[in-house]
């Protein structure tokens, strides 16, 4: 086994961030060791869907679960039938979101929570749900997305002007209990007959006070999903082109930044999928294929991420199907190869750039996902090993992420052994070069210390012993 030297590196932002949805109102969160595995790498953020109707009957028990009357569609429900927020007044973080959001942490991506609201609620409970996010680090909230729409319950109770102000309280509250969060405004986009945003006059304060504009938009929906089949007789399913969706959302933005006076801000294309419902499982890639085409080819400044949506789903619009005699099952579609092929390219990688040496012990800061700082190695291999391995200290305690070569690795707190072959499982038998090793240590139970100064904001690592590389290129005999 063999030391290795090190060198002090810093991870920051891509060219266009890649995020993804995990479990919504049509499929189960799916745990990150099995993402991050099956996919090679991290996200940047992880969106996952809850909704908080703290005065409707039957609360905070699903949707589904409480009201079994016969429904016409997925919104007809008395409150969305998203997974429950369990935080607020007198809630219990040590239940969802909070334990999926501590699992997206300590495997080194940001928290997306999209929350669904009702508009009623009073300020005592959005003080408490910003008091439960404080421990979470850079992360975002997405309140009543989509909020432009008809079918979510927030709407049904509500006037648009209702809903945009009630973002507006809920953003200002967020800002004075929970400074470290983010909020995103997904509302409406441009509407071309009159080149103005839908429902403009309503949300214009919305707009400007938010911290990122998004949208969300399919290339092809089955919005009448699991009630019918999208068919030619039927009426419940759209599809674009992928340029016409693309102009969209550049001309969203140019009018985004025209109501907030010329004053530009984060976009985010915070849902986007083809449904393979429309488009065929094949026509899927091929579409989502085009689109990221478009991004790379073109490298637009006003594109600061894109969410896929989602990694499994009961229908047609995950990477993976889910298994429908096994919820715990996907089944990879032909986007899960496309997908996963997307985001090796470099414009949707984060840029890690090498500092200077540095010895051990060391501090390392894990502020995002796109403000780390971590350690380097550069290994030398001689030819295809049949042996890489990464041991360390039986009193090592870390928390790691870990790039070798491109792809990216978890280690846990108490993980004695990181297995470093499946970087070479497709590469010939003459790969000799040198490979970078890259570490970095988000927070091993997914909470930032707010005992320190800058708590809210950053988590510190101590870094006290080397992980030992074992290399060999034959059999043991």
């Amino acid at each position: 086994m063999k030391k290795l030297k090190l060198f002090k590196i810093h991870m920051g932002k891509a060219g266009c961030a890649v995020d993804i949805g995990d479990g919504s109102e049509r499929g189960e969160y799916v745990n990150q060791d099995y993402m991050i595995n099956k996919l090679g790498r991290p996200h940047r953020a992880v969106s996952i869907m809850y909704c908080y109707y703290p005065y409707d009957e039957g609360w905070p028990k699903r949707a589904s679960e409480v009201h079994t009357r016969k429904i016409k569609d997925i919104w007809g429900f008395p409150y969305d039938d998203y997974f429950t927020y369990k935080g607020g007044i007198n809630g219990n973080t040590n239940d969802e979101p909070f334990n999926q959001m501590r699992d997206i942490r300590r495997h080194g991506q940001d928290v997306i929570l999209t929350l669904t609201i009702d508009p009623n609620a009073t300020d005592d409970h959005l003080i408490a749900i910003a008091k439960d996010l404080r421990p979470f680090g850079q992360m975002f909230i997405r309140i009543n997305h989509e909020a432009t729409g008809n079918w979510f319950e927030f709407n049904k109770r509500c006037t648009y002007k209702e809903v945009a102000d009630f973002y507006t309280r809920f953003h200002k509250i967020i800002k004075q209990y929970a400074p470290n969060v983010s909020t995103i405004l997904c509302a409406g986009g441009v509407d071309e007959s009159t080149g103005k945003i839908e429902k403009e006059e309503e949300f214009l304060e919305a707009f400007q006070e938010t911290d990122i504009w998004s949208l969300d938009r399919y290339l092809a929906l089955h919005w009448g999903w699991p009630f019918d089949i999208a068919d030619d007789d039927t009426n419940k399913y759209g599809r674009s082109s992928e340029e016409e969706v693309y102009d969209y959302f550049e001309k969203s933005f140019k009018r985004f930044t025209e109501v907030n006076n010329g004053v530009k801000k984060p976009f985010t294309l915070s849902e986007l999928n083809t449904d393979g419902d429309v488009a065929g499982t094949f026509g899927q890639a091929e579409s989502i294929e085009k689109f990221y085409g478009f991004i790379t080819d073109r490298k637009p400044e006003w594109l600061n991420s894109i969410c896929m949506y989602q990694f499994r789903d009961r229908g047609r619009l995950g990477l993976e199907f889910q298994d429908p005699n096994n919820a715990e099952i996907g089944i990879e579609q032909p986007l899960f190869h496309s997908y996963k092929k997307i985001i090796s390219n470099d414009y949707f990688r984060p840029v890690i750039s090498t500092q200077s040496e540095i010895s051990l012990p060391a501090v390392l800061r894990w502020g995002s996902s796109e403000d780390a700082e971590g350690l380097k190695a550069v290994i030398e291999i001689k030819e295809r090993p049949e042996f890489c391995e990464l041991h360390f200290d039986e009193d090592d305690d870390s928390n790691l992420m870990i790039e070798f070569n491109g792809k990216w690795f978890y280690k846990a707190p108490k993980t004695k052994f990181v297995d470093l072959m499946p970087v070479f499982s497709d590469k010939p038998k003459s790969c000799k070069g040198t490979y970078d090793l890259n570490i970095f240590a988000p927070p091993p139970t997914g909470e930032n210390d707010l005992s320190i100064s800058d708590g809210l904001y950053n988590f510190y690592s101590h870094i006290n012993s080397v992980p030992y590389i074992r290399i060999r290129y034959s059999s043991v005999k």
